[in-house]
């Protein structure tokens, strides 16, 4: 699809000339409404400083954070991708500023560009249609549990109470079946980190509504066994549920839809380099076959051929459990995930694919440490042996890099999950190597005093999160 940016902007023009003039020379008068007196105030107090102290102080702080723009971030399974700015200069065109209360005769051209995220999420995935509004990954998956639980009830099988999950998992796994009602059994993972076929086959029964599964999984190895896999959940009369969490492995190889999944989410933070939110805006869209189309959230973008307004409409699919998010979902995320798409093509998204698997494969075989379960793709777990993971974490600080993701899956003793995507060249995975190999000799002491050279130590994160500072007025307390 070759999207019309011109008529985006064109459309966008003309919607404010009539609102600008009055209309039939009729004036609105609105009468002023006083504040509540708890809520106002006589003067307002701000830290006295001049601009370049004000320019500085936030300079500093700019550098004393590390990002996705300083430097490698191998965090495993969160694929911490460099976000390209021209995504960004896409997202702030003018056209992009649309309200989306608007008509659908004055977004066509905003209508035209979700209608074909869309399809390239649908093709993609492997799935028949897809919806846009979910903010997150998380909320993607509980919006997947809630269609499949939709579709359940709609064929009479509302007794379906139990999710499966494997002990593998990404933690939401387990919230989100939750949070919809369910009754979560853990699997145990096999000798090899993958599914235990027979323990799937004992724990799949008519109480089955989901397995929910991440392939390749958390360890970066690929469910050999998939299609059986599917075959044992779809005879027990359950449905398969694709956590998109590691679906940048996969790109132009293979797709969750032709596995055998029903429904999958895309992380578009993981895959498609949109930012990754910190607490967010972000976009996690669902996917899935075509008897569970009725069942998504409202409103998706059809092509009409009968509205002399438009191309593309809104719709509320037959037996859509409703909302999940405002609108159609985050539309300047989703802006940039269609532009990254669209720009890299098939190809291009082959070879980011075939970049990331690998990138993490010479970095495994570059550290010293060891790595109990392969052959792996885009991601893979080390072990820090005797050592505390945490503690390794915080001294690789001190090499100038961000560590891996630490102690986690449980399965591997004192985890080193990596994943340095496809965006790092040879040079910095040197880099990352010599630090974890840096860090492998070190003695107990130095690991921990670690870290010595940031300007934060180790915080209290737990209490940090709860206890958060809004204003420089708490500075006053201390």
């Amino acid at each position: 699809m070759k999207y019309d940016q011109a008529r985006w902007q064109r459309e966008d023009e003309d919607l404010y000339e009539p609102l600008l003039s009055e209309k039939d020379g009729e004036t609105v008068d609105v009468d002023e409404s006083p504040l509540p007196d708890d809520l106002t105030r006589d003067s307002l107090e701000l830290p006295d400083l001049s601009e370049p102290e004000l320019a500085r102080h936030y300079t500093r702080l700019s550098q004393m954070n590390y990002g996705v723009d300083s430097g490698p971030y191998p965090l495993g399974s969160c694929t911490m991708k460099y976000n390209p700015k021209f995504t960004e200069d896409v997202a702030a065109l003018p056209g992009a500023a649309v309200h989306p209360d608007r008509s659908e005769a004055s977004v066509q051209g905003t209508l035209e560009l979700l209608y074909g995220l869309q399809d390239y999420l649908a093709r993609i995935g492997g799935m028949d249609a897809v919806s846009l509004q979910p903010p997150a990954g998380a909320a993607g998956e509980f919006t997947g549990i809630l269609v499949a639980q939709a579709y359940h009830e709609a064929n009479g099988e509302g007794h379906r109470d139990e999710i499966l999950v494997p002990d593998s998992a990404h933690g939401t796994n387990f919230a989100s079946a939750a949070m919809g009602g369910y009754d979560v059994v853990e699997l145990p993972s096999g000798d090899d980190g993958r599914v235990d076929l027979d323990a799937l086959e004992a724990a799949a029964s008519e109480d089955t509504a989901l397995f929910m599964l991440t392939n390749p999984n958390t360890l970066g190895l690929f469910e050999r066994d998939i299609e059986e896999i599917a075959a044992i959940v779809h005879d027990a009369g359950g449905l398969l549920y694709y956590d998109g969490a590691n679906l940048n492995a996969l790109l132009g190889r293979a797709r969750p839809g032709d596995m055998g999944f029903d429904i999958m989410h895309y992380n578009v933070h993981k895959t498609f380099a949109t930012p990754h939110g910190g607490g967010g805006p972000g976009a996690g869209p669902v996917g899935v076959t075509d008897e569970l189309a009725a069942f998504l959230p409202a409103p998706r973008v059809r092509e009409t051929d009968e509205s002399a307004e438009g191309t593309y409409e809104r719709f509320d699919p037959e037996e859509t459990i409703g909302k999940v998010h405002g609108f159609a979902g985050n539309w300047l995320v989703l802006v940039k995930a269609y532009a990254y798409i669209a720009r890299l093509g098939d190809e291009g998204l082959a070879d980011a694919s075939a970049k990331a698997v690998l990138n993490a494969n010479y970095l495994a075989e570059q550290i010293s440490y060891e790595v109990p379960h392969g052959p792996f793709h885009h991601e893979f777990v080390a072990s820090a042996g005797d050592q505390d993971a945490a503690d390794v974490a915080k001294r690789m600080l001190d090499y100038g890099v961000h560590p891996p993701t630490t102690k986690w899956p449980e399965i591997v003793p004192e985890a080193l999950m990596t994943e340095p995507t496809e965006v790092e060249n040879r040079e910095t995975l040197d880099q990352l190597a010599e630090a974890f190999d840096a860090v492998a000799s070190e003695d107990e002491s130095a690991l921990a005093a670690a870290p010595e050279r940031t300007t934060a130590k180790r915080i209290d994160q737990a209490s940090a999160a709860r206890n958060l500072r809004l204003s420089w007025h708490a500075l006053d307390d201390e």
